[in-house]
This record gives structure tokens, sequence and C-alpha cells, in this order.
């Protein structure tokens, strides 16, 4: 089990690079006004959407405790990226205010992740 657990802690991770890979090539963009979300971060978003709920299911399968606290503030916080990301992913250009939005609510959920025990 322990196996399962760390592939798709590592498909999670994978998922979290997409996103915030994709926020920061759009940087640059950003800055000019002519920012768009793009594909990878939508499927960088549901990437960590699949394996976060198969964590928590794997997790509590192996008898280990789950804050579900955290994890309830975690899958709220994606799924926020995860409606504008979606919502938006056809604009041409994001407004600075929602493209930095996402960002920074991906590094706040690196760190929910990071520092929450």
């Amino acid at each position: 089990m322990d196996v399962l657990i760390n592939v798709f802690v590592g498909l999670h991770i994978i998922g979290i690079a997409s996103l915030l890979g994709g926020f920061l090539t759009q940087m640059k963009a950003m800055s000019a006004g002519t920012a768009r979300f793009v594909p990878a971060m939508l499927h960088g978003a549901l990437t960590m959407l699949v394996t976060g709920v198969a964590l928590v299911g794997l997790n509590q399968a192996d008898d280990m405790s789950v804050n579900t606290l955290k994890i309830g503030v975690k899958l709220a916080v994606l799924i926020l990226i995860l409606g504008l990301v979606y919502v938006k992913r056809d604009d041409e250009k994001i407004h600075k205010g929602v493209f930095g939005a996402v960002g920074g609510l991906t590094v706040v959920n690196i760190f929910i992740a990071l520092l929450w025990h």
C-alpha cells in the first residue's frame, strides 16, 4: 500500500508542478496584460483533484489518520482554482487580478500542505 500511496503523491506533485509551472510561464504576459490560462494549468488542477481524492481514500484504507479539516480547506481552495481556470480557459486575456489570484491560491495550497500538521 505504501508504494501505491507514494505513486499518487508523486502524481499529485506533478499536478501542482503543472499548475504552478503554467502560471509562472505566463508571469511576463501577466505584466503585459496578455496572460491566459494554458492547458497545463487546467490539467494540473484536475490531476491534483483526482490524486488528492485518491490519496485520502488510500490513507483511510491503510488505517492512517486523515486531517479532514485540512483536506477540506485544501479541497475548497483547489475547487476555487479549478473553477477560475475552467471558466476562463478559452479567454484570450485574463484580468491580472484573476490570474494573480490563481497563482496566489496555488502557493497557499502548497503551504497549507506543508505547514499544517
